[in-house]
């Protein structure tokens, strides 16, 4: 629809706020295009707004997650409602389909949004160092949104190095009607997009706790990016386009040499002794990097949230895990922390990582610090084809603080494959129910397994992607559906 272009100034909201919903700004007072960028108050406001536009209900609030999960073999569904992403877990999505157009409308309205505010801060009155801090900012939420779309609507990076059809690349303050033509750029050309708007924003970013206090908060270290936040990002994105090289590089700025593992510079990011308090309210540990902030007044919409996907006691109970996915892995022993995390209620065992009301939703965990190590890990054994030490050492940090009676050396495998498939039965442990679950299977050419009453999906089937949404290709003339090319 036009809408997805057209947001206008005046959508993006401005109020003053605390510092607990500072992300959430409140309607109460509208500043127009032609003034919003007239001070550094108002300015910084409306790039609060951006993280606001991105953790929209249909977006980071809590969708993005939940189809990226239930394409896996982890959640079975339960309640079989259509509203609820059912076609997503089956693979019976089409250009119609209600989440494959909601998302791509929530993702490039989060895109243009970024697209206002840093066209808008070319020509604002305010310091050169705060226009430069808030470009890096909107430049981060416009890569995570890019590639959070370009992995679900476009074929993954290794197919034909990025050469297949990708999205519309857009990167013009759209504020009127009547530039809705634009062909795809190719995958390679969208990642390309986002590497340099995370090396921009790496660049720019703000190091963390700086003396007028902008950043200076967990709270504001943890809800806003910083330096070390679009690093962590490009780990998972150089990941998802098989530059191993890439993403040890960058995952050594922010993971020391050894063991216990920490970033020696900016926010000091390193695992949090228990892996509860990582959702725990208010879930502001040195491990969360990146999340975004609910409360009872900012609250992503009904049959959003992940509690509600996920509880059947705080929530309505969507998704339940499936007794032959992971949690039937002999390996995730009974002692394993993260196994409270999941609680069996009616003879059926749901994740528990969230846990208030819809009402009052948990923050979201968008990138977390043990993932980071994880994403070394992988690189690393990927990039050197050999059952490296601090690889197994980075594997054992993520368990050990949960499993502290597992211990792997380099003799626990007998080749590398074996350290790779170890790292991914972490990664499904550690990650589950955080939106990893496709992606991983995708950037590594996998087939999904078949779950339930939902058969097998190939890496040739037109199901393995999700289409170019109907609201598109009727108002883009220039975009072709994928497989029509």
């Amino acid at each position: 629809m036009k809408k997805i272009y057209l947001i206008l100034f005046s959508a993006i909201v401005i109020s003053s706020c605390s510092d607990t919903d500072a992300l959430s700004p409140v309607n109460q007072t509208r500043i127009s295009e032609a003034n919003a960028f007239e001070t550094p108050e108002r300015v910084q406001q409306t790039v609060l707004g951006l993280y606001a536009g991105v953790k929209d209900g249909q977006f980071y609030g809590g969708r993005y997650f939940n189809y990226q999960d239930v394409r896996g073999e982890e959640f079975n569904n339960d309640r079989s409602n259509g509203v609820t992403n059912l076609l997503t877990w089956n693979f019976g999505i089409a250009s119609s389909t209600s989440e494959v157009n909601n998302l791509w409308n929530a993702g490039y309205l989060a895109i243009n949004r970024c697209n206002v505010v840093i066209k808008g801060l070319e020509t604002s009155p305010i310091s050169t160092a705060l226009k430069t801090q808030y470009t890096a900012e909107a430049a981060f939420l416009r890569a995570l949104s890019y590639y959070s779309l370009v992995t679900l609507y476009a074929r993954p990076y290794w197919d034909s190095n990025g050469a297949t059809p990708g999205l519309p690349l857009r990167l013009n303050a759209e504020t009127s009607s009547g530039n809705s033509d634009l062909v795809r750029s190719s995958v390679a050309e969208i990642y390309d997009q986002i590497i340099i708007d995370l090396d921009f924003a790496e660049n720019n970013l703000l190091t963390a706790n700086l003396a007028d206090g902008v950043n200076s908060s967990a709270y504001n270290n943890t809800t806003r990016a910083h330096r070390n936040t679009a690093i962590a990002l490009k780990t998972r994105v150089y990941l998802s386009m098989r530059k191993y090289d890439k993403v040890i590089l960058e995952a050594n700025k922010i993971v020391s040499n050894t063991a216990p593992f920490s970033a020696t510079s900016g926010v000091p990011n390193r695992l949090a002794p228990a892996i509860a308090s990582v959702f725990a309210t208010p879930a502001l540990t040195s491990e969360n990097i990146f999340s975004f902030a609910f409360s009872p007044t900012d609250i992503p919409g009904t049959q959003n949230s992940l509690v509600s996907y996920y509880s059947n006691t705080a929530g309505t109970g969507e998704y339940s895990l499936i007794s032959t996915g992971i949690i039937s892995n002999l390996g995730w022993k009974t002692t394993d922390a993260r196994r409270a995390l999941n609680i069996v209620n009616g003879g059926k065992t749901y994740l528990n990582k969230w846990t208030k009301s819809t009402g009052d939703p948990d923050y979201v965990a968008v990138i977390r610090y043990s993932e980071i190590l994880l994403n070394l890990a992988e690189a690393i054994v990927r990039d050197n084809n050999s059952i490296d030490a601090r690889a197994v050492a980075l594997l054992n940090a993520v368990r050990q603080r949960s499993d502290a009676t597992t211990v792997f050396t380099v003799a626990s495998f007998t080749n590398a494959q074996a350290l790779l498939d170890q790292l991914a039965i972490e990664r499904r442990i550690e990650l589950l129910g955080e939106g990893f679950r496709s992606l991983d299977v995708m950037r590594l050419g996998q087939d999904f397994a078949a779950k339930g009453t939902a058969s097998a999906v190939t890496s040739t089937d037109n199901q393995y992607i999700w289409p170019i949404p109907l609201s598109e290709l009727l108002y883009n003339k220039l975009c072709v559906q994928n497989g029509t090319y």
